[in-house]
């Protein structure tokens, strides 16, 4: 129902040098030729939607968009994923030891600076590390791209450790900027959850420091901060978009800034319903994971 169709979006990136047979093999090769009803198209659009046939990507043309995904995936659950996650934990633990120790060092230092880290931009806190560890340094870290172009992708060391140097610099840029409101977040759960009357039991009953702020205290702080975590890891899927286009890295977040630029439709229908059905099931993984740390959770009244 929207004006356009790929065909003619190809064929505008041709600048018109496209005869008429061959933009009907575009229609035909893109499925739009079809002389079905609109729900009868509306039904083979869900079809293909469960089983994975997403067609052909006109920013990649010819190839399949599942192969297109199939190729970047990797490269942004490796990256924003493992960084989500240990942003996450170390803001956790942070945040714990802040919040325990109100008013001392940790909680005097290190929260203030990382709510500020959290307020930069992405692009921007890429750029100064950019500026900073490989144009000043000569090229000591590469700041483009998710290899060296001159290996072949493997599994090899040469080809790792290639991998690695080129995530360091991504991956400090979303630790510095995500960091900051995990640390806060829970560093307030943390104060609030000390206030509670069972936590006073705890002290008066004589139990040990450690128990009381990691089985009383943090074990019950966290849980808000679950929901946030598992949307968070939802949108790994669409990956950190400024992050990957300021360092040119080869995932998911910047094929899709490609497709929208490039009005590569299936594309980005593809990656839309991956990015929904990864935040469903991270937010369905986070209440069964609150209904198993939380006994409250589990009463049935």
């Amino acid at each position: 129902m929207m004006p356009g169709n790929p065909a003619e979006a190809m064929m505008s990136r041709f600048k018109g040098r496209i005869n008429p047979e061959a933009l009907k093999a575009l229609e035909v090769a893109f499925g739009i030729d079809s002389q079905e009803s609109t729900f009868r198209q509306y039904l083979d659009y869900l079809q293909n939607t469960l089983t994975g046939h997403w067609g052909i990507s006109l920013t990649f043309f010819p190839v399949e968009v599942s192969t297109v995904v199939r190729q970047a995936l990797p490269w942004t659950l490796a990256l924003v994923g493992l960084t989500t996650l240990l942003a996450f934990v170390l803001g956790t633990v942070i945040g714990i030891v802040a919040g325990w120790r109100r008013g001392g060092l940790v909680d005097s230092m290190l929260p203030p600076v990382f709510v500020v880290t959290s307020a930069l931009p992405y692009f921007w806190v890429g750029m100064l590390f950019i500026l900073v560890f490989s144009v000043w340094t000569n090229g000591a870290l590469p700041n483009d791209g998710g290899y060296d172009t001159a290996l072949t992708p493997g599994w090899n060391m040469e080809f790792i450790v290639s991998v690695l140097q080129h995530a360091l610099l991504p991956a400090l840029t979303i630790l510095v900027v995500s960091i900051g409101g995990w640390i806060l977040t829970m560093r307030n759960n943390m104060v609030t959850t000390l206030a509670e009357d069972y936590v006073r039991m705890g002290r008066a009953k004589g139990l040990s420091n450690q128990r009381i702020m990691y089985d009383y205290a943090a074990h019950n702080a966290i849980l808000p901060n679950l929901a946030g975590f598992a949307m968070s890891l939802g949108f790994v899927v669409s990956g950190s978009i400024l992050v990957e286009f300021t360092f040119n890295y080869p995932g998911v977040g910047y094929m899709l800034l490609s497709a929208v630029s490039n009005e590569d439709f299936p594309l980005m229908q593809a990656l839309f319903v991956m990015i929904t059905v990864a935040v469903l099931l991270a937010v369905l993984v986070c209440d069964f994971l609150t209904l198993w740390l939380d006994p409250r959770a589990r009463t049935q009244d």
